[in-house]
């Protein structure tokens, strides 16, 4: 999916939380963000915790717009490599996100291709359900335990080299995608 971090930052920012940044940013997530990602608090005091630091009365509609800002769209091109290597591999995701992106990404995902995202995927998991964030091994861990997968024969792509490192650190195979590299740069 394509994310820009910049316009949930912005649209924070224009309710009046100029130092969001502080907080949260692609591949950083500090605070109560990142406690929201791992499912250690709910949507709800998610939701309150950003009006604490508004200062202000807000409605939580008002600052789920504001949060779901960021997520865009999903390029075709990308679902359409995905739904061909699910036919040659296994293919996982494991995305940091929270309850509140989920049912928007998955919205506009059905939207788009009129299927479920979670079908591209013998199994999806999603950081606030597995109860753990990538960069930290754990939820590899758990990951490969589950679906019995040879960590030596697993590879991990991410556009955050931080949750590469934690891939390698769990004993996968780690392949960082920089910034204007895409998935479907790469020979498969």
């Amino acid at each position: 999916m394509d994310i820009d971090v910049k316009k949930t930052l912005a649209a924070f920012s224009n309710m009046g939380l100029s130092n969001v940044h502080e907080y949260f940013g692609h591949g950083f997530a500090a605070s109560f963000f990142s406690d929201h990602e791992a499912g250690k608090i709910t949507d709800e005091e998610f939701l309150q915790e950003i009006k604490n630091l508004l200062g202000g009365e807000v409605s939580d509609e008002v600052v789920i717009d504001a949060w779901n800002a960021l997520l865009l769209r999903f390029p075709p091109e990308r679902i359409a490599l995905l739904s061909t290597l699910k036919n040659r591999y296994r293919l996982f995701l494991y995305s940091n996100t929270n309850a509140i992106h989920q049912e928007k990404f998955q919205d506009i995902y059905r939207r788009a291709f009129s299927s479920e995202l979670d079908s591209l995927f013998e199994k999806a998991y999603y950081s606030h359900e597995l109860g753990q964030r990538k960069p930290e091994t754990a939820g590899f861990e758990q990951i490969i335990r589950e679906n019995n997968l040879d960590p030596k024969q697993t590879l991990f792509v991410d556009d955050a080299l931080m949750n590469v490192e934690g891939a390698i650190k769990a004993g996968l195979k780690g392949l960082y995608l920089p910034p204007g590299i895409f998935i479907t740069d790469l020979i498969w």
